[in-house]
């Protein structure tokens, strides 16, 4: 693209955003702003500047932001969804963004593995962080002169600009959230795939160059080895035909491993925290969620996965659980060594 600059490059998202559900962004904000008046583009001639763009509107909201970044020599325009906390004349105070950033930190508390591709990276008077898995925004950094980042860079002479606007379409959902004060529910604003049973496993990732994003990506890397592990052993003992992976819970949700027998499902759901309680802390809800959700599929058997043996007091607390509620909880050690893992446990025959 000839003349390339922030300028022509907001206008050719604008250009291309009309078939992508991006492209509503105006209508939405109309919509949830019970505004009279909107423009008919993402990015205007007010909100477009020599070195950064953001949405019509954004400057006081969570807002959809292109901007240059210079990484390791090579230009690069990012791409995704910012809180600017730079107080000016239009934003005098940070407080409005304040609850804004509760409800951010609500859904990507959810839904973060939604954007495991992305990553967060922040500025703290123009000093840049390295870049971190999503996750929610401490209130360390809720203060002025931060600038809070999620989504992806693109080297800036080889823009991908269909890759660029179906990141923002994904977004959506994070923006609805937000500002609606959380009244249009995250797991209404995501397309829902019904239960759908299928064997197999898409294949991730279990290792990482040198450069890894700070220790968060080896929790990943780590639960895609124990995943791969335990499908492996799940698939000898109840054949392949009967393991699936990364299952659409039918409640716009995704199971880690799905088991099919006769009487059911069984769901698993992996953590690799370092304490049998807290896995069960982190998990349990999941699971409830992927089962008793309306629209869900209910599932025979909820079972914890982690790396830890379970002790007496989280045996106690899951048997209670079991007689005092019913509820068909489980939970299984996978020992993980290095580059292999070794799944084992109470796994009901």
């Amino acid at each position: 693209m000839t003349d390339l600059n922030m300028h022509s490059i907001a206008r050719e998202i604008n250009l291309r955003a009309k078939t992508h559900a991006i492209g509503t962004l105006p209508e939405i904000r109309k919509d949830l702003k019970q505004l009279n008046r909107l423009p008919k583009d993402i990015f205007t001639s007010h909100t477009t500047f020599d070195t950064y763009a953001y949405h019509h509107g954004g400057r006081t909201e969570i807002q959809f932001n292109i901007g240059l970044e210079h990484i390791s020599g090579i230009d690069e325009l990012r791409h995704g969804i910012a809180f600017s906390l730079e107080t000016n004349q239009t934003l005098p105070t940070i407080d409005i963004l304040i609850p804004k950033i509760k409800l951010f930190n609500e859904f990507i508390h959810l839904y973060s593995e939604e954007y495991a591709d992305m990553r967060m990276w922040h500025y703290q008077k123009n000093q840049r962080s390295t870049d971190y898995m999503p996750g929610p925004i401490p209130s360390e950094l809720l203060r002025n002169h931060v600038f809070i980042f999620l989504g992806k860079r693109q080297p800036l002479e080889d823009l991908n600009y269909e890759l660029l606007l179906t990141d923002l379409d994904r977004l959506l959902p994070l923006y609805k959230y937000v500002e609606s004060d959380g009244s249009l529910q995250p797991i209404l604003t995501h397309k829902v795939d019904g239960f759908s049973f299928r064997p197999g496993c898409t294949i991730k990732p279990t290792s990482a160059l040198a450069n890894q994003v700070q220790g968060q990506l080896d929790i990943n890397l780590r639960h895609n080895v124990l995943q791969e592990a335990l499908k492996h052993r799940l698939e000898e003992q109840y054949g392949a035909d009967n393991v699936g992976g990364d299952i659409p819970s039918g409640a716009g949700t995704f199971v880690d491993l799905v088991v099919r027998r006769e009487e059911g499902y069984w769901f698993y759901e992996i953590k690799t925290a370092h304490s049998p309680r807290a896995c069960i802390r982190e998990a349990l809800g999941q699971l409830l969620e992927y089962a008793y959700w309306p629209g869900a599929q209910e599932a025979v058997r909820l079972i914890i996965v982690g790396e830890t043996v379970m002790d007496k007091d989280a045996a106690a607390y899951l048997s209670r659980l079991r007689e005092q509620f019913s509820l068909p909880i489980e939970y299984e050690q996978i020992k993980h060594n290095n580059s292999s893992a070794l799944a084992e446990g109470q796994t009901p025959s």
